[in-house]
Parts: structure tokens; sequence; C-alpha cells
């Protein structure tokens, strides 16, 4: 049987012959019914506030579980991109490195394209120089030729005037088409 603050108000006892004296024995039963009606209240308010605190902490721990896991996914998450990165970084250096050899490569090939075809020009040059010579000095012997023939012709009309000498400076004129 639960005791509540009525029900002590309301115990009645036997009666007996020499028992206590009823009056005192009702104000002790009031003054602790009182006393213990202010306790069950105090007790009652303490559960609510135990409940409240239960609850609250309840929330607490299910936000700091929350925070926990917010935290560890943005640190998985953080490490994740620095990775990435890293490896993205990682990729365009390497990818501009092969991009720079591809063009020092090509550069390269270029230098030897133009250093091959100055060398063939400068052939080509001196090849036609000495084409250039060779029919400079037969046209200059033909010219020679003619003119001792015409000399010859001249010097047996006029034996006073003495042949005309030509000179011929082969290098001279090949120097002045270059």
């Amino acid at each position: 049987m639960k005791v509540s603050p009525f029900s002590i108000k309301k115990q009645e006892f036997n009666k007996t012959l020499r028992g206590f004296d009823k009056d005192e024995v009702q104000a002790f039963l009031d003054k602790l019914a009182d006393e213990f009606e202010t306790l069950q209240k105090e007790n009652d308010a303490l559960k609510k506030d135990l409940e409240q605190a239960s609850n609250k902490l309840a929330e607490f721990r299910r936000i700091e579980k929350n925070l926990q896991d917010t935290l560890l996914k943005a640190q998985e998450s953080s490490t994740k991109s620095i990775e990435s990165t890293k490896k993205q970084a990682s990729l365009m250096i390497k990818e501009a490195e092969i991009k720079a050899s591809q063009i020092l490569e090509k550069a390269r090939e270029n230098a030897n394209e133009i250093r091959n075809a100055v060398i063939s020009l400068r052939e080509e040059r001196d090849l036609l120089v000495a084409n250039l010579k060779a029919i400079i000095n037969s046209q200059a012997r033909l010219l020679e030729m003619k003119i001792e023939n015409v000399s010859e012709e001249e010097i047996s009309v006029k034996k006073t005037e003495e042949p005309k000498q030509i000179d011929i400076d082969v290098n001279e004129i090949v120097n002045k088409l270059l």
C-alpha cells in the first residue's frame, strides 16, 4: 500500500482506554502529512528536473555524436580533397613537363632542319658559284679566242696597231653577282 499525505490525514486508529491523546496524535499526523506532502512535491519536482536533465543529456549526446560524425566526415573530405588536389597538381606538372619536352624536341628538330637547310643552301650556293665560274671561264676563253681571231685579222689589216689585251677577273664577276 502506497502512503500519501491524504492517507496519513485520514488514518484512524482504534480507541483504547489508555491510548494516546487523540488531538495530539492527529496534530502529529497532520504535521507528518504536511511534511510528507512537501517531500513528495519536492521529490516529484526533482524527478521532473531529472527527467528534463536526462532528456537534455540525451539531446546533447545526440548532438555530440552528430558533431563527431560531421567532424570525421569533414576530416575525411578535406583529406580526400587534399589528396585529389595533390594528384591533380602532380598530373598537371607531369603534363607540363611532357609538353615542355615535346616543345624542346620540336625546337631541336626545327633547329636541325634549319641547320640542314642552311648547309644544303651553302652547298647549292657553292655549286652555283662553281658553275658560274666555269661558265664565265668558258665564256671568257671563247671571248679571248674571238678577240684573238679578230686581232689576227686586224693584224693582217693593220700591222701597226698592237692587239688589245682584255683582262677578265672571274672572281670579281662572281663577287659582284653574289
